[in-house]
């Protein structure tokens, strides 16, 4: 683990690295691997191109925080050169209720907690490194919703500043499970390169459910609203707007 830290989020890795088995309690893990597919995706030109995506994910919740890792490869037929592009994250979080030994809760907010996510592969071969806070909130009707403030060190373009809104909402209809999920994302505009927009919801249907196993297989759409995508105006290409099928296995 240490070796994702850079001085802008050394204290959530030591503090992550300090942590032992017996002072922590595992709350929660869950893995999954999803396809999406779509021709729908923005590309450099102004073009659409049609991909499949591959993609793992792992989260965790523990006493202390918690832990979410995803990489993505790229199979479609826009790949340069025909080879893949792997693009992954990892982002930590320390529950600063935990470290103080207080509740931090008020209201609707449920923590808050010092955040750190590193972004790596890409196209572009990117390092970026990612650090905040994170403050996690009870809505009715909602397993989670999160709203994390970062100052982006980023490896290709100047830095800047983030926000991330996650969130997952189960719901029924008739004999049917449903969750809808997601993340939003908001990077400020800088020297080099513009305000950046993107809003990715999926609504996905609990198959396993179905066969007496919930949660184990879903399929469903994921949308995906992209303004200035990579920070790029739309001269050199336009607001992505695409819809991918979408099945997701976890275990």
């Amino acid at each position: 683990m240490m070796r994702f830290c850079k001085p802008i989020t050394a204290i959530i890795c030591l503090s992550m690295a300090s942590i032992t088995t017996a002072q922590a309690e595992k709350l929660f893990s869950d893995s999954s691997i999803s396809l999406l597919h779509s021709d729908q995706y923005e590309a450099f030109g102004r073009e659409q191109q049609e991909h499949t995506f591959f993609t793992f994910e792992n989260v965790t919740a523990h006493d202390w925080g918690g832990t979410f890792f995803f990489i993505d490869a790229n199979q479609g037929r826009g790949s340069a050169e025909g080879q893949d592009d792997v693009y992954g994250e990892f982002s930590p979080e320390l529950s600063l209720s935990w470290v103080s030994g207080q509740p931090l809760s008020a209201g609707p907010l449920r923590d808050v907690s010092l955040a750190a996510t590193y972004e790596f592969g890409g196209e572009t071969d990117l390092n970026n490194y990612l650090s905040g806070i994170s403050l996690s909130w009870d809505v009715p009707g909602f397993q989670y919703v999160n709203s994390a403030f970062y100052h982006a060190n980023n490896s290709n373009i100047d830095n800047d500043l983030q926000m991330t809104l996650t969130w997952g909402a189960p719901f029924t209809l008739g004999a049917a499970r449903f969750l809808f999920d997601g993340f939003l994302d908001y990077s400020t505009a800088e020297s080099d390169h513009k305000s950046e927009l993107n809003f990715t919801p999926q609504l996905k249907i609990d198959i396993g459910h179905f066969s007496g196993n919930p949660g184990v297989l879903y399929a469903g759409i994921e949308y995906a609203y992209w303004r200035n995508k990579f920070g790029l105006s739309d001269e050199v290409m336009d607001t992505e707007s695409s819809v991918s099928a979408l099945i997701k296995f976890h275990f």
